[in-house]
């Protein structure tokens, strides 16, 4: 992971709270984010932020055009991770931090 201003690290819980998705496939936690393509500058930025993440798409069905952003593995235990029990706080949003909670008991995290 390259290295986050304080800036940066608020704006990205603040879209992971907004926008992300905070589960798994079944056999491994995954925190996703998936945005329309008007947002390519963003994923451009996770991209370049997250390395080891995924980047998925663009896509394009059913009318809708997006990206889907996958931090799973390492850069979700050893990057994203500590930034969120870090930062993420059940006052700031109680429903994004049980989602958080949630993943990390059913995934022994």
């Amino acid at each position: 992971m390259k290295q986050l201003s304080e800036f940066e690290v608020g704006f990205l819980i603040g879209i992971l709270v907004g926008e992300g998705h905070f589960g798994g496939d079944g056999k491994q936690p995954q925190v996703t984010l998936r945005m329309h393509t008007d947002h390519e500058a963003l994923f451009t930025w996770l991209e370049r932020k997250f390395p080891r993440a995924k980047l998925y798409g663009p896509y394009h069905h059913g009318g809708r055009s997006y990206f889907q952003w996958m931090a799973r593995g390492k850069v979700l235990s050893e990057d994203l991770l500590p930034l969120l029990e870090k930062h993420l706080r059940p006052e700031l949003d109680g429903k994004a931090w049980a989602r958080l909670q949630a993943m990390k008991q059913r995934y022994g995290l």
